[in-house]
């Protein structure tokens, strides 16, 4: 101890502080750099501690500079937030190569870790969570979202059964938007009631009316997750340290309390379930649940269906397929009030093969453009642009560089749709790319809205079902345009880190005659 004090001395006696201070930096960024691991693919350079963040905060629209920074530094490159290393990887080939030919490798997940740590990651992996949307990639994911995708189908996804409920939601819908009298309203307000109870049907056998306080409650936390996207906070990337003040992570409390009031919700339902369940009578995904618990056989079996697995399960039903649905849907509106003349051009489709009568979702290969329309939205605005975050499974190579088993790996969708050598003019809102001569609807392989590989979104079938016959329902009743004076709404969406959202803009509804 006094040697230590002893050399405290001389360094004050001999070194001016701004020395010593400039000495400490340079040793604890060579520190840093020396920790990297080698090999790294490029990107643009960084500042250090903060790494990309102040350009990243300047930026428009993130996904559309990482596309930029490709064509740069090629389709794998390192971007730093913070002291955090992650690799975007764009181009199509690319994004193929790693998500389908080498899915093993690059189909894990990374996660906020304190949202890990209440979703049930303990014990898993430290950016993993039970569940299936964040789960990490391995038997446990596989088992699990096996189980979730045959009990969807069971109970409708994919299949006409399902057709009524989301009709009575479309109608419902239409009757909300009809009660506007042409007046301004932002659909915003609106779409999340009509989704969520879709999922409600499936999820717990009975829609919500929309007065119902649980209801409302339930609308309240889906409206709230897209606010609390984690990667708004900055500051912890740069040190953890910075959660723990006040100053430091706002966004970290919503999301917290996001994860906290939407497990609370997920857990009553499932105790309402389990006071009511009758293993000869299974209304719904929960209770198909209880009873795969009910008729576990072994310690393994009883393992993959806990309360807290049941409960992470629903978590991911309603956040993945909630949010995604109502957003694209808004998309589909702006372009609609954006451009008149395809719109006008869907409502003649949609007379002519319907008339007044309600749409069923195998018409949707009969009206070939209002399917491509709904192609182009998906495409020029893609609403996961950067897909939810992967992480390799193991230290490997990509296209020549080293990625970390412990890089936040992001799949640059955003990159591909906008690839005029994909999708010529990617700029302009043009369903006829998705035509073909004679007018038929043509699928392109490079559309992936909801990703590809093993981590291609489960409720792909659902979403598409519902945004083809909620748009459908809502071109068939009404014409939508601006208010009068009101500015023309920006394409360029809000993107918190995971879904990329309209700025809010209002329209007015006109019945149709």
């Amino acid at each position: 101890m006094a040697a230590l004090l002893e050399l405290m001395t001389m360094v004050r006696y001999y070194v001016d502080v701004p020395t010593f201070l400039v000495a400490a930096c340079v040793c604890l960024l060579t520190f840093l750099y020396l920790q990297r691991p080698k090999n790294l693919p490029p990107g643009p350079w960084g500042w250090p501690l903060l790494g990309n963040i102040p350009t990243l905060a300047k930026c428009a629209f993130v996904p559309a500079t990482f596309t930029e920074w490709s064509k740069q530094y090629g389709d794998v490159i390192s971007v730093r937030i913070g002291l955090d290393v992650n690799i975007v990887v764009s181009g199509y080939k690319t994004i193929r190569n790693a998500l389908v030919k080498r899915a093993d490798e690059f189909s894990s997940r990374r996660i906020y870790h304190k949202v890990a740590d209440l979703r049930g990651g303990e014990g898993i992996a430290p950016t993993s969570t039970k569940g299936v949307l964040f789960a990490a990639y391995g038997p446990e994911w596989k088992h699990q979202r096996k189980f979730t995708l045959m009990t969807l189908r069971d109970f409708g996804v994919g299949k006409r059964s399902l057709e009524g409920k989301i009709g009575e939601e479309a109608n419902m819908l239409v009757q909300e938007v009809g009660s506007t009298n042409g007046q301004p309203f932002d659909f915003k307000e609106l779409l999340p009631n009509a989704i969520s109870n879709v999922i409600c049907s499936i999820a717990f056998g009975n829609r919500f009316e929309y007065g119902d306080p649980e209801f409302v409650r339930l609308i309240g936390l889906m409206n709230a997750a897209v606010d609390a996207q984690p990667s708004r906070d900055v500051l912890p990337n740069i040190h953890p340290v910075f959660r723990h003040l006040p100053f430091g992570a706002p966004n970290h409390d919503k999301l917290v309390k996001f994860v906290l009031d939407m497990q609370a919700f997920c857990k009553e339902q499932i105790q309402k379930h389990r006071e009511s369940f009758d293993p000869n009578d299974i209304r719904d995904f929960t209770d198909a649940f209880l009873l795969e618990q009910q008729q576990a056989q072994d310690e393994q079996a009883r393992a993959h269906f806990t309360d807290k697995q049941l409960e992470e399960l629903l978590f991911d039903l309603f956040v993945a397929g909630t949010e995604t649905t109502s957003t694209t849907t808004r998309w589909a509106v702006l372009y609609m009030v954006l451009n008149p003349d395809i719109q006008e051009k869907v409502h003649r489709e949609i007379d002519s093969i319907l008339g007044q009568a309600p749409a069923s979702y195998d018409q949707r290969n009969s009206m070939p453009y209002t399917t491509a329309t709904l192609a182009e939205v998906h495409r020029i605005n893609t609403i996961v642009p950067l897909t939810v975050p992967h992480a390799a499974s193991k230290d490997t190579i990509l296209n020549g560089y080293t990625i970390p088993a412990d890089a936040t790996l992001l799949f640059n969708l955003w990159s591909v749709h906008m690839d005029p050598q994909l999708f010529p003019e990617p700029d302009k809102f043009n369903p006829d790319r998705f035509l073909d001569q004679d007018g038929n609807f043509v699928k392109h392989e490079a559309l992936i809205p909801f990703s590809i590989g093993h981590r291609v979104c489960l409720g792909e079938q659902l979403a598409r079902m519902e945004l083809f016959l909620l748009f459908v329902s809502l071109m068939q009743r009404f014409t939508f345009n601006l208010p009068e004076g009101a500015p023309l709404p920006s394409t360029v969406g809000e993107f918190g880190g995971i879904v990329n959202v309209p700025r809010p803009f209002d329209v007015r509804a006109i019945p149709r005659e």
